[in-house]
């Protein structure tokens, strides 16, 4: 059984940093690519980040280049996502997704396995 364990989530102060982890088990982790979604209240949820199985490919979008950092530790199984410069927009739950690939993709229907979510709320 796959399981993705989310953590880091919390409130942080506009500008301020996160890192969320995401740990996977019961899948060789190292053979697939990873996700991270945001889904904020009232809206649909989206792909922030992804990067490909070996980690030298990798995703965001628009909103958070520059800001945001997608890496990897393939000894860990563990995907992270590192948020600098954070804004009230930047609140959402978010979520950690396997995919069913190697490669990249943004698209839900792509990824196979999903993480319960971790909360981020930024205040103004």
């Amino acid at each position: 059984q796959v399981q993705l364990v989310e953590s880091g989530g919390g409130l942080v102060q506009a500008g301020g940093s996160l890192r969320l982890s995401c740990v996977v088990s019961g899948r060789t982790f190292s053979s697939y690519a990873m996700g991270w979604f945001r889904q904020a209240p009232g809206k649909e949820r989206e792909c922030v980040a992804a990067i490909s199985w070996s980690g030298g490919s990798t995703y965001y979008a628009d909103s958070m280049k520059g800001r945001f950092s997608i890496s990897r530790d393939n000894a860990k199984n563990t995907v992270y996502l590192q948020m600098n410069s954070l804004k009230p927009e930047d609140t959402a739950v978010y979520y950690c997704a396997v995919a069913q690939g190697i490669g990249i993709h943004v698209y839900e229907k792509w990824y196979a396995y999903w993480g319960q979510g971790t909360q981020v709320t930024v205040s103004s």
